[in-house]
């Protein structure tokens, strides 16, 4: 786990030296500190799939380069097998499987997300990005937070939502929930 995060890094940096970005630009551009930009630059620490999605879109590459540095070669249609794709663990509690990892030029990035319920009451992490957001709930119960408000859903329920509000996805319950997530 941490190679790969050393590696999307890598990517990231090399991204912003080619373009010739300063740290200070892209840090407020993405509105995060110029600390935790360098940190995510470094490869110390876990970066958020949220941020990643910004940077492949500041930098019109796909998700897939960023995620595993190859490209995609798929135009006439991506087919993943259940439980393939690749596998992202962005936070202990976040797995994502990206479900359209090798079709080029997508319009959606598109995940299976499995949330494992906290145990722990720690705070959830907020994320914003570029877009818009669909997340349909497969199964258990999630609370997501958003812009403020909390809503409980479970299995079947979706919710559509402006992406660039602060938004937060927890386990409600003890079983680990799993939905798909189409960010736009």
């Amino acid at each position: 786990m941490k190679e790969k995060i050393k590696q999307i890094a890598i990517r990231i940096k090399e991204l912003r030296e080619i373009a010739g970005h300063s740290i200070e630009t892209l840090a407020a551009e993405f509105k995060v500190t110029q600390e935790e930009y360098l940190k995510y630059e470094s490869g110390k620490v876990d970066i958020p799939v949220s941020f990643l999605y910004e940077v492949a879109h500041k930098f019109k590459v796909e998700l897939t380069t960023l995620l595993t540095g190859g490209e995609p070669h798929l135009e006439g249609y991506n087919l993943v097998r259940k439980g393939d794709g690749p596998s992202v663990e962005r936070r202990k509690e976040y797995k994502y499987n990206d479900l359209a990892y090798n079709f080029k030029h997508k319009k959606a990035e598109i995940f299976l997300v499995t949330i494992d319920p906290d145990k722990s009451g720690v705070t959830p992490h907020f994320y914003a990005h570029p877009g818009q957001e669909f997340n349909y709930i497969l199964a258990g119960s999630v609370k997501i937070i958003l812009d403020g408000h909390e809503l409980d859903l479970a299995a079947g329920d979706s919710l559509y939502f402006n992406s660039t509000k602060k938004h937060a996805l927890q386990a409600t319950g003890d079983t680990p929930a799993t939905l798909l997530a189409v960010i736009l």
